[in-house]
């Protein structure tokens, strides 16, 4: 793929300390690694934070990147580890209590479009997260089963289990119960 020798480039140059290599490689790989932490984290804010996060640790450590994996498997790794950095830290938070001040939703209905996007992201975290993170980088982020043990240091069978079990999960919180194993008795 041209876009791999042109990000080997760029990681060339960057590393040598040129800046509009790093920030050409991270507005080029910005929506992929904004996609992934908005899936995990659940919510805006988080992937934000996430995903800051991520590019920076990404620039920072441009130099420890020894081209055994793509960029692109390579920066999913480092984003996953900011994400799920970012939900240890978020569940160290306070939760608000009824007495806080309280914010008013606007009863206009949402367009199916969003409404689907809040269903799939509702029942996402409802998965857990090491079933999760492995069916987002499968089914979202679209990367094959080999890099995702690469990015989250498994084996790929246990990659394989761990994205058949969140997809179950997933398909309950969906309203879409598995079919039953049971055979019918004559």
């Amino acid at each position: 793929m041209v876009q791999f020798t042109d990000d080997q480039r760029l990681i060339g140059s960057a590393v040598a300390g040129d800046r509009t290599a790093v920030d050409t490689l991270l507005r080029r790989h910005y929506d992929r690694i904004w996609g992934l932490c908005r899936r995990l984290a659940g919510n805006d804010a988080d992937a934000q934070d996430a995903t800051q996060e991520a590019l920076i640790a990404i620039a920072r450590g441009l130099h420890r990147f020894d081209g055994r994996a793509t960029f692109t498997t390579w920066s999913y790794r480092v984003a996953t580890n900011a994400c799920l950095d970012e939900l240890r830290r978020r569940a160290r938070r306070p939760i608000p209590s009824a007495t806080d001040e309280l914010v008013l939703v606007d009863p206009t209905p949402l367009p199916d479009q969003i409404t689907e996007r809040l269903d799939i992201d509702a029942a996402l975290a409802q998965v857990p997260e090491e079933f999760r993170v492995a069916v987002i980088l499968r089914d979202l982020c679209d990367i094959e089963y080999a890099d995702i043990g690469e990015v989250l240091n498994l084996p790929p069978g246990t990659v394989r289990s761990r994205i058949a079990r969140g997809r179950a999960h997933l398909a309950r919180h969906l309203g879409n119960p598995q079919p039953s194993t049971d055979r019918p008795t004559p």
